[in-house]
Parts: structure tokens; sequence; C-alpha cells
């Protein structure tokens, strides 16, 4: 039987043909999203969200420049009639393509895929490792809305989503945590038929909201909660503005929101933040922990600097561990965001049940990175690499398990509060020595360097004469080889 990976692969292998089209991968997703989702509808039997005339037979039948015509005006038809679902996805929708042989070649080979298996696997799953494979490929543009698989089912798994709970992500790109919320809580529902009928429309239609900014990445958003029999409202819209301000109150928040600063050095529009600032990751933090309902828990990746920015940086994280229990921080390895350079971290907190303020007591902080590989390609994130994170984080979604202090030697400390306090509450804590990073006191005097680098001129000059008087003979001895 043909594999998930197989059917990405094929699907992939297309890209390569529409570059000389001038099609990105981005653009050849976004592609492949409206062409999959007609197709889709047709295998499971869902058509009827669409509009007669306007489906996966009517284009495939047709070809040539007849066929590329009325795909184009599908698109824009689309995007006003047919099923919520199917205008949210089709809004303002446009072909990158040029070439009537490019789509021709592209809904020929959709239709000749083997839908038997790829239904088998499940068509969430074939969309995720479509999704993925653009992250891997193009990580400059994909890694604003992909976060890697393992760690989102890392988080997932420690903060321990429910059944009737409230599920967040107000920077929600392709769905990630969403769906992968969802997939924990039918794991451990027998796919939701263990529960009462009104508790699994509430499942389907109103546990999950997503706020996505960025038009096209929506539309994928749409697509994968559609694949995944997820209904829910999820927003094209922007969380650090009025959409963010209206949004209720959550019992579990699960995101990974953009980095950067404001477009043009603004502060965003919302009015309802204690500390303005122009840094997107400290808006959002803001949003997240005033947007937990008492006792709700948060798990946000952010980047260092929100860790040890001084200012109005120190104002929020005082307020976020005066709020809330901030209990445990991951610090991950490089490679797996962005640039190569850019350092991440995981906060792992819980907002007071009681009261706004003391509820950090101590901060427990696992450092992945030290002496940790540099993943990529070559090294990809699995999920091996979390199990001792998880062993120590303990079995408690709001980390109140019992926990060992690994040391000085180990990736596992705890920090009182007033040990943080009199760091002015800067987090950026670190205790691992950088194998990789010779110290100073072990490398050489500025001179030792200096005459050292003297002599191997020396010497590669006395070879290079040896040579050229060996060269400028009239016979060569026959051991010398030149």
């Amino acid at each position: 039987m043909t594999t998930t990976f197989d059917i990405v692969q094929k699907l992939w292998s297309l890209c390569h043909v529409l570059r000389s089209d001038g099609v990105t991968y981005h653009e050849y997703v976004t592609e492949l999203t409206y062409l999959l989702f007609l197709k889709m509808l047709k295998e499971t039997g869902r058509e009827e969200q669409l509009p007669k005339g306007y489906r996966w037979d009517n284009i495939f039948k047709l070809d040539g420049m007849e066929q590329f015509e009325f795909y184009r005006e599908l698109l824009v038809y689309l995007g006003s009639h047919g099923s919520d679902r199917v205008k949210a996805i089709f809004h303002n929708a446009s072909t990158t393509l040029r070439q009537p042989k490019n789509l021709q070649k592209l809904v020929t080979d959709i239709n000749d895929l083997d839908w038997y298996s790829a239904k088998h696997e499940g068509l969430g799953d074939l969309y995720e490792g479509l999704l993925e494979k653009n992250a891997t490929e193009s990580k400059t543009g994909a890694g604003q809305y992909f976060t890697p698989r393992p760690l989102i089912e890392c988080m997932v798994k420690l903060v321990k989503p429910e059944a009737g709970e409230v599920i967040q992500d107000p920077a929600a790109g392709t769905g990630g945590f969403l769906i992968a919320a969802d997939r924990y809580i039918k794991e451990r529902t027998d796919e939701l038929f263990e529960l009462p009928v009104k508790q699994q429309e509430f499942q389907k239609h109103y546990a999950y909201v997503g706020v996505e900014l960025v038009p096209n990445t929506h539309r994928l958003l749409l697509m994968n909660a559609m694949l995944h029999d997820v209904e829910s409202p999820l927003i094209l819209g922007d969380t650090l503005g009025p959409s963010g301000s209206s949004l209720p109150a959550a019992d579990v928040i699960l995101t990974n929101p953009p980095f950067g600063t404001a477009t043009g050095g603004g502060k965003p529009s919302r009015d309802d933040f204690t500390y303005p600032t122009s840094n997107k990751q400290l808006c959002f933090l803001q949003h997240i922990y005033r947007g937990l309902k008492p006792g709700g828990r948060a798990a946000v990746v952010v980047p260092d600097n929100v860790l040890f920015e001084d200012n109005t940086g120190q104002k929020i994280r005082s307020d976020l561990m005066n709020k809330c229990s901030l209990h445990t921080i991951l610090r991950l390895p490089t490679g797996i965001f962005y640039a190569q350079g850019v350092k991440t971290n995981v906060l792992f907190f819980q907002r007071g049940e009681k009261k706004d303020t003391g509820n950090t007591k101590e901060v427990w902080i696992y450092d992945m990175r030290t002496n940790m590989p540099s993943f990529g390609k070559r090294t990809p994130l699995s999920h091996n690499h979390f199990v001792d994170f998880e062993k120590c984080y303990g079995t408690d979604p709001n980390g109140k398990s019992k926990r060992k202090d690994q040391g000085e030697e180990g990736r596992f400390r705890s920090f009182s509060r007033e040990y943080i306090e009199n760091r002015n509450d800067n987090l950026d804590i670190s205790w691992l020595h950088d194998e990789s990073v010779e110290r100073a006191e072990d490398l050489p005097e500025p001179d030792e360097i200096a005459a050292q680098i003297m002599a191997n001129l020396q010497t590669a000059m006395e070879e290079m004469t040896a040579l050229q008087e060996i060269l400028d003979m009239d016979d060569v001895p026959e051991e010398v080889g030149v």
C-alpha cells in the first residue's frame, strides 16, 4: 500500500516542474490547496458543500486553455458561493500559474494518486505532511507559520488539554497546535464517542479558537482544520488589534507567536495592554496570560530577548510572574526556527486561581540547548530529543509534580523567585559549560599566535622556493612527484 510519505513526495515533486512557471514553494502549496480541496471533497463524499458545476469532475474533464479559463473562473466563483468554509478558503483566491499545461499536469497527477491509501492513512496526515515538506524546503518563509511537530506534540502532551476546555492559539499559522490538541483529546475519548452528544458538538464546533493574520496562511489553516474534522471558529484577523481583544477567555493557550516588531516600529492597536510596546512577542505574551481563565494554563514559544529585555520587558515578566505561576522554561536548541542563530524557549505557566499577585514561587529551567546538536535538515528534531525533558517535567500539567534539581552538572535546575527578582527578573539563566566554546584563559597569548602565523608563513615560502627550484631543473628526478 502506498504510504502518506510516498504521496507527499509525489505531490512535492510537481513543485519542481512549476518552478519554471515562476511559482514559489509557498504559492505552490496554496495552489495545491485549491485543487486538493476539490478532490478531497469528492473522495470523502462531501461535494454538497460546493455549488453544482464547480466540482472536481467539472475541471478534470476539461483540458488546455478551456480548463485554464474555467479554473480561474472557479476560484472567483467559490469565493462567494458554497458553504461558509468553502467561501473562506476561496476568499480572494487567484492562481499563480501562467501555463495551461502546468495546470493540466497538476489536475491529472492529483487525480491519479492512490486515494484509497490516502484515505486509509488519513487525508489530514497527508496535508500535514505537505505543510511540513514546505517548511523543510523553505524555512525562511515557512518558519513563520510552521512549528516542528515533535515540539508541538511535546507541549500538548505536557499541558494535557481536556474535552470541554476552550483551547486557543492566537497565532494559529496552519493550525498545528489546535490539530494536535484535538488529536490528543480524541485519542483519549475514543474519537469523542465516549462523550455526551452535546459535548461532542462542543468539541467539533466551539472548543478551538484560532486567529491568523496572513490570508494565504489562513487558507492552509482552514483546509487543515477541515481535513481533521474541526469546525471551530478560525478567524482571519490581528490578535494585536481588535480581533484579539474580543476573544473569549481560554482554559488552554498553545502558541508560537511571530517574531519581530510591529510594522513600521509602531505599537499594536490594542488599547487594553498595561504595557504598550512595539515588540510583538511581549505583546502576545500579555495577551496570553491576560487571556487565561483562573487556573488556565499555557505553553508559548518565545525568543531569548523576552527573557532578558529591560524596561517594559522586565515589567511584563514581573506581571506574568505575579499573575501566573511561571513554573517551567524549556531552553530550546538552535536551528529549529527561522535562521540558524535564532534562540528560542518554551514558557509553561498557569494563571492564578484566586489572586493576581505572588503566584510564581520558583522557576524550573531545562537546558536543551547547551552541548546539543544544531538541528536542521541533516539533524532533524525528533520525539526522542524531548524524552528526558518530559520525564523531568512530570505528569502534572501545572508543573506541580515532585521534581529533582540536577545541580550545576545537570540540565534541570530550580531557581527561587527571590533569586530571579535579584536579577531584575532576568530569566536568561544558564549554568552548563558550553564545550564548543574554548575558554578565553585557555587560548594562547596574541604574540604567541602572531609568532606561530609568521613561522607557518616562513615554512610555506621555503617549501614553495624548493618546489620552484625543482621545476626549473632540466632533468627532474623520477622519485619527485610534480
